[in-house]
């Protein structure tokens, strides 16, 4: 399709008498629009996640990306040394509560189905990092029909905040899952990434996996020194096949 011009601005959201800056990329053209909801590394709303955004809104979506950090660092946005991932871990995982999380994302939701070119009861999310796992968190939002899950850490052993890992959420996802790994990470040993693929396959969830030979963590963004060039364009193909199947029809 023909990308569309985007106008693009920072919002404040509101819920539960708390504001949240979140970045928003819209089609200038007059229509009606499925949302998106970005869901950043633990970098914060930084350059990569507004050009995904960016990215996102040219294809024919309304993106926002909430400061996922607001309340521990309102208005963070680092690098990637790794002085900036430790304090961005920090902050992540530390930091963070998963219902706190998943009501800021809420109040992005909410804040799309505001707008009037936005295209009722048709959401979805993407996250990279640490905000793949809080995609996978926030795939269990009602609004959420389809998520994709970049690299997503931890899922299978713990959740923000602490409690039981996120992945024994599984049952509550009623959408569709697309997740990313790469097979030289690391953070995210492959039987994880089989225990994933068990879960969502035991209760019935729409999903694919997919695994990059070569690919390490964060092969998708280009500001990363493990980007990777190959499997970024054939998870950006798959995203897009994600969410105009499911969010279009």
């Amino acid at each position: 399709m023909t990308e569309q011009v985007i106008n693009t601005t920072t919002v404040e959201l509101s819920q539960d008498n708390f504001q949240v800056s979140a970045y928003l990329a819209q089609p200038q053209a007059s229509g009606s629009y499925p949302g998106i909801v970005v869901l950043q590394e633990i970098f914060g709303v930084n350059i990569h996640i507004r050009e995904v955004t960016e990215r996102i809104a040219k294809q024919g979506y309304v993106a926002i990306a909430p400061a996922l950090f607001q309340r521990q660092a309102p208005g963070f946005e680092t690098g990637y040394t790794p002085e900036d991932i430790e304090i961005g871990r920090k902050y992540a995982w530390s930091q963070t509560k998963a219902s706190e999380l998943l009501s800021d994302i809420q109040s992005a939701i909410d804040y799309l189905k505001s707008l009037p070119q936005v295209k009722p009861d048709s959401f979805g999310c993407i996250g990279f990092c640490f905000g793949g796992h809080v995609a996978y968190l926030a795939a269990t939002l009602p609004d959420i029909k389809a998520t994709a899950a970049f690299y997503g850490a931890g899922i299978t052993t713990r959740t923000p905040g602490g409690g039981a890992p996120t992945i024994t959420r599984t049952p509550e996802i009623k959408g569709t899952v697309y997740a990313f790994f790469g097979k030289e990470d690391a953070s995210i040993p492959p039987e994880q990434v089989d225990e994933i693929a068990a879960e969502l396959e035991k209760y019935k969830i729409p999903h694919q996996v997919f695994r990059y030979d070569g690919a390490d963590h964060g092969f998708f963004c280009d500001h990363r020194a493990s980007y990777n060039p190959k499997a970024a364009a054939d998870a950006w193909e798959q995203v897009k096949q994600l969410f105009d199947t499911v969010l279009r029809t």
